[in-house]
């Protein structure tokens, strides 16, 4: 007995579709009969949204951001601070930052994080770049905002050794108790870390 099958264009849609972070096979499954379900409001308007941002996005040759500009939008801002310089490992971190809205300064996207078991090394990642922009005259801190998982320090340090030849103060964003955040809810290490980057009320 066969197995009814979705057809070959179906499938392939739902194929690619669970290659994306956070979508298995089912969530998969799920996205496409809703894009299917309604292709005049969601399929043709996602197809067409897909095919510009493959024509016009692009990588920023300055700080490696993803942007339609390059230079980017950020690097071309008059407005942002020139002398600092926060490192982020994807440019999903960097939309983060912006975000938040506490930052005016410029980025530097790594393209991933070192880390022995994938086999990533200094070589595969922007450090380079990243060294010779800390040696500008105008750069005077580079702000490590790097994930506070075993690989994201090992960058960290990584970094911070690497920049050592650079006349800039390198410091990372601090960790601890979110806002809002019950100490009842926090795991451990974040507890430790929050008691050791206490400050004065």
């Amino acid at each position: 007995m066969t197995r009814a099958s979705a057809g070959p264009e179906i499938e392939r849609l739902i194929g690619l579709l669970a290659r994306l972070p956070g979508l298995g096979p089912r969530s998969a499954r799920r996205a496409t009969l809703a894009l299917l379900k309604r292709p005049d409001q969601l399929l043709a308007p996602l197809a067409e949204a897909l095919a510009d941002a493959a024509r016009r996005v692009r990588t920023c040759e300055v700080c490696g951001a993803l942007d339609t500009r390059d230079p980017c939008s950020i690097c071309s801002d008059p407005t942002r601070d020139l002398s600092l310089i926060c490192v982020v490992e994807e440019a999903g971190a960097l939309w983060a930052m912006e975000r938040g809205g506490a930052y005016a300064g410029r980025y530097h996207v790594l393209g991933g994080l070192l880390s022995a078991l994938d086999g990533v090394g200094p070589d595969a990642l922007r450090i380079v770049p990243l060294v010779a922009r800390a040696r500008d005259s105008a750069v005077s801190e580079v702000i490590l905002a790097l994930p506070a998982t075993v690989d994201g320090q090992t960058t960290a340090h990584y970094l911070a050794d690497r920049l050592a030849g650079a006349d800039v103060s390198v410091t990372m964003l601090a960790r601890g108790v979110p806002v809002g955040g019950d100490l009842d809810w926090l795991d451990d290490g974040t507890i430790a870390q929050a008691m050791r980057a206490r400050r004065p009320a």
